[in-house]
């Protein structure tokens, strides 16, 4: 006991004989009365150590009773405590002794703190392993029904998470005792442990024989899919998925898929966003017949959610869910029940983003009919982050699509976004349009591009006058030499008498960045004239970014 493990030591200190034996006990003790947290968790952190210099007997009959019986402290020394513990089954003389270890792992797994106590749980799991059959009726298995039983919701939680690892390796009353303390658990009084029993029931299915499955673990899933609390709830559907996998085809649609379908459309969005998280782990446990007649519909139903989280979640899933679709009818599916869903923005963007994958499962002349008007209308959509993704995705779009369907229905809103009212849209817009060119080339851009955005420079809003020069300078480079000396430099050249001393420097901005692509005659008698003009203009930002360009282009 505590007791004689304190006398032995004091005396063990003060005998005149000075018994070195007794001294690791004798100094623990002192460490951890001390007041100080710090110095108690070292003390702990090193029990390894102080055990090894016991030897594994005075481990079991001095050190184990004194940890069982004296420690109260701060949860971070009962935490690296429980921890410890599970690496201790050598220092206690291997496995035939490893049941020593069980006394000061229960406590541990009956304290207030969470951490501490799924910490002690995790130990224990750890150590069943190495406890032989016997020594799991014996030992284990009691530890396991006195926490089960416990006055305190903070021992039967921790009971729920040991019930898997004895059950395989006891006796078949054994586990009959252990069916019925799990089923007890799972309707507990407390929320907390029912939650505990959810959490564990997919884990303990699946040790189960399936007879039991099918007889205790259906119920109480179902019990627990419509448990008050949701955070009860929404476990059960995680335990869905092991369930399901456990179950022979035929039994899921009576067993399994009402309560499934009960919990799609929970009233908690909690439950319905968990639904939609597990969706693809759903859909592949229940194979390919009840996907078709059940999930697509609760799937639909999960992308028009009203709850915004639930309908991110969902859409999270959609090219995994249309990938495992069955090959005979996921057209159909994707086409009637997937694409019109999607008129809320997240999933639309993600349909979008994922569009070479989508592509390949739904081929693009179908594609581009359900999208386009998903796409216009993201395009034109309130949120600019949302139109911000839309351009990002534009490139990826038009090599998917083709240069005639994209001039037809997209090349119009690639040029209204470089007008758009935020900055960023019109950059991005700029972006996109180098993109296009370096994927349908300069010809391509000389008739469709160029045009539209030189009428952009006699534009009386300065800001859009501004666009044509950044898109100039984007362009000049994929567009050569010809296109840029041709048609571009002229309105560059024409503008450096623009009214607005922000368009001029601009000018003399462009002019440094395309001047690279044109011949150096061109910069000498064209080129050079003008940015002299603005050398000497009175505003300060253009005589600047005009002597910069001088200087870059090498033409003083």
């Amino acid at each position: 006991s505590a007791g004689s493990c304190h006398s032995v030591s004091s005396s063990g200190m003060a005998g005149a004989d000075g018994d070195d034996s007794l001294y690791p006990i004798a100094v623990l003790i002192d460490e951890l009365r001390n007041e100080d947290v710090q110095l108690r968790l070292n003390s702990i952190k090193k029990l390894s150590t102080i055990a090894l210099a016991l030897g594994v007997e005075r481990t079991r009959t001095e050190l184990l009773p004194f940890l069982t019986d004296t420690i109260y402290d701060e949860d971070e020394v009962l935490l690296a405590l429980a921890e410890q513990l599970g690496n201790f089954t050598m220092l206690v003389g291997g496995p035939e002794y490893v049941h020593c270890l069980l006394p000061p792992l229960e406590s541990l797994a009956t304290v207030e703190e969470t951490v501490v106590r799924d910490k002690a749980v995790e130990s224990l799991r750890k150590i069943s392993h190495e406890h032989s059959p016997v020594d799991l009726e014996v030992h284990f298995e009691p530890l396991v029904k006195r926490l089960a039983s416990g006055d305190w919701f903070t021992s039967r939680t921790s009971a729920c998470g040991l019930f898997s690892v004895c059950y395989p390796r006891v006796s078949s009353t054994v586990k009959a005792e252990i069916r019925q303390h799990f089923r007890n658990l799972c309707s507990d009084d407390t929320p907390m442990v029912r939650r505990a029993a959810a959490s564990k029931l997919g884990e303990f299915a699946k040790v189960l024989e399936l007879e039991y499955v099918k007889s205790d673990i259906i119920s109480l899933f179902t019990a627990l899919a419509s448990d008050e609390q949701d955070s009860v709830r929404l476990l059960a559907v995680e335990a869905c998925v092991s369930i399901a996998t456990l179950l022979p085809q035929e039994d899921l649609e009576t067993l399994v898929m009402p309560t499934l379908r009960q919990a799609a459309e929970d009233k908690s969005w909690r439950v319905r966003y968990m639904v939609a998280d597990k969706f693809s782990e759903l859909q592949k446990a229940v194979g390919p017949e009840i996907t078709k007649n059940d999930l697509v519909p609760a799937f639909q139903n999960l992308l028009k959610d009203c709850e915004a989280e639930v309908r991110a979640a969902a859409a999270n899933k959609v090219k995994e869910f249309c990938e495992n679709l069955p090959e005979d009818s996921r057209e159909t599916i994707i086409m009637t029940h997937i694409l019109p869903c999607v008129k809320c923005p997240e999933v639309r963007l993600n349909i979008i983003s994922n569009l070479d994958c989508v592509n390949e499962v739904i081929g693009i002349r179908q594609l581009s009919q359900s999208l386009l008007p998903a796409i216009v209308e993201l395009a034109e959509d309130a949120k600019w982050r949302v139109r911000l993704a839309i351009i990002e995705y534009m490139p990826l779009l038009a090599g998917q699509l083709g240069v005639e369907f994209f001039d037809e229905k997209l090349n119009s809103l690639c040029m209204a976004w470089l007008v758009d009212h935020v900055y960023a849209i019109r950059e991005a817009a700029t972006c996109n349009l180098t993109k296009l060119v370096e994927k349908f080339g300069a010809e391509w851009a000389q008739n469709t591009i160029v045009p539209k955005v030189l009428g952009m420079a006699n534009d009386p809003n300065y800001l859009h006058r501004m666009t044509t020069l950044f898109c100039i300078n984007a362009l000049s480079e994929a567009c050569g030499q010809e296109i840029t000396t041709k048609h571009m430099l002229p309105v560059v050249l024409k503008m450096s008498n623009d009214q607005v001393a922000n368009v001029r420097f601009n000018v003399a901005k462009s002019l440094q960045k395309i001047g690279p692509v044109l011949d150096s005659n061109c910069l000498q008698t064209e080129v050079k004239p003008v940015l002299e003009k603005l050398a000497a203009d009175q505003d300060i930002d253009v005589k600047y970014f005009a002597q910069e360009a001088i200087s870059v282009l090498a033409l003083a």
